[in-house]
């Protein structure tokens, strides 16, 4: 039956490209930043931060608080993304490096949102940072579909922004190691969409800000505030990010395209610091306590982000839906907006979200489920509309929570539903597929965010 239900999608996407026509397909652009949590926006309530540019795109289009992301950490949820799968199917559950460098890579077989677009026309481009396969890999981003890609492939690369090489598709650029990396790609971005603007095509732009270690070149309207100087930085890396997306927004405006582009914006999973920590209580990162949760957790405040859609005359403006969708659907959705066929065989989890995007309902769906192996294996699941069920461990409780009216997940439920209990236990093991990379394992875990041990985060450093 849940075989079935994942094929719906598919009969829907061949039927739509019937019927589209490439003078109504529209540019895609999907960025992604690393780490942002939805509290540091000026449009998510964010009043220390600024991100004027950020907070237009959202007064232009519709935020989406209930945007998920793939799961709690970098190459799953990119992995999610990319292939329309969410973590219960898809072949990268967790970080996992290759040395020399690299992260283990996409199998040949998956199939991927730039190689559907690829397929139908589309020119396709990712900037910012892979870790999905170095070159040499069935998981390289030139064989994943991406007909040009310049930035960091690994991830454990990308945590230096003065780093001393960048790569340019496959070969690499030396560097000084006094550049600021962020600058080289944005003009890279900058350069690409200009080549490009006269056909369609699809930018997936992975910036890498404000991810740590936390390096900036300059602290700006931040130098002389009255805050730690990783306080500073960190305000001054996301205000970076602001301006630069702001660049590419003017760029498609120059370029007269920006009423044929739909922008989503989002971040891959929560933020990377404890609410109560440093950064995290001066930004008000969990929104006032309104979200549970950060990064290598599977609570909200992992997995819910700064959701934003633009794309003028189609993307109602000034508007804040509350419908839940999630990065698997980002590929249903964008096969269907270019009119492509997907291949016979392909099983994707996502649904297509164009009427949500368009101000519509987001489509019926049995549950949202996600999984992580940083050490303990952890699982959740959203189903019945807003039960969230999430078990910490292969041998921890389920924990239930009501998200109509306790989206801080304060308040466990599952003494009082053991029937909702059951149903989340039962979904939870239908929800994913036994890999035997990705067993469901108990390991020594600390408390509050499900986060792994000594041992266990030294698999996972390279996020």
């Amino acid at each position: 039956m849940l075989t079935a239900m994942r094929l719906l999608p598919i009969l829907a996407l061949l039927v739509f490209s019937a019927c589209a026509t490439a003078a109504e397909r529209p540019n895609l652009i999907f960025i992604l930043c690393d780490d942002l949590a939805q509290g540091d926006l000026g449009c998510y309530g964010q009043k220390l931060i600024q991100t004027p540019h950020l907070d237009r795109m959202a007064a232009e289009g519709t935020r989406f608080p209930q945007l998920y992301s793939g799961t709690s950490v970098c190459a799953p949820s990119r992995s999610s993304l990319m292939t329309g799968l969410h973590t219960g199917h898809c072949p990268i559950r967790a970080n996992r490096e290759v040395q020399p460098e690299g992260q283990k890579p996409l199998p040949e077989e998956t199939v991927t949102v730039a190689q559907v677009l690829k397929s139908a026309g589309y020119a396709t481009a990712c900037m910012g940072k892979w870790g999905m396969g170095m070159f040499d890999t069935s998981g390289s981003p030139l064989k994943k579909g991406f007909d040009h890609f310049y930035g960091y492939n690994c991830q454990r690369h990308a945590h230096s922004y003065f780093p001393k090489y960048l790569w340019d598709d496959d070969q690499r650029i030396e560097l000084d190691g006094k550049t600021y990396a962020q600058e080289l790609i944005q003009q890279d971005v900058e350069k690409w969409v200009r080549a490009h603007a006269s056909q369609p095509f699809f930018l997936y732009y992975a910036i890498t800000l404000p991810h740590g270690k936390f390096e900036i070149d300059e602290l700006g309207i931040y130098a002389d505030k009255p805050w730690t100087d990783l306080q500073k930085t960190y305000a001054a890396m996301v205000t970076r990010l602001d301006r630069d997306v702001g660049r590419l927004m003017a760029l498609l405006g120059e370029l007269k395209i920006d009423e044929n582009t739909l922008i989503i914006f989002s971040g891959d999973n929560g933020a990377s610091f404890d609410p109560k920590s440093e950064v995290g209580r001066l930004f008000d990162q969990d929104r006032g306590g309104k979200l549970r949760g950060y990064k290598r957790g599977l609570y909200e405040g992992a997995l819910r982000q700064a959701g934003i859609a633009r794309w003028p005359g189609q993307v109602p403006a000034g508007v804040i839906s509350e419908e839940p969708w999630a990065f698997w659907d980002f590929l249903p959705t964008a096969a269907a907006l270019a009119g492509a066929s997907l291949p016979d065989a392909a099983v994707f989890d996502g649904r297509d979200v164009t009427a949500l995007l368009k101000g519509g309902k987001a489509p019926e769906r049995e549950s949202f489920y996600w999984e992580l192996h940083e050490g303990t294996s952890i699982q959740a699941v959203r189903f019945e509309g807003n039960w969230k069920a999430v078990k910490n461990g292969p041998k921890a409780p389920i924990e239930l929570y009501d998200l109509s009216v306790d989206p801080a997940e304060s308040k466990d439920l599952a003494p009082a539903h053991p029937d909702k209990v059951a149903k989340a236990e039962n979904l939870m093991a239908a929800s994913r597929t036994d890999n035997p990379d990705w067993p469901l394992v108990e390991r020594a875990m600390g408390k509050g965010n499900a986060k792994g041990k000594a041992k266990a985060k030294s698999k996972a450093k390279a996020e």
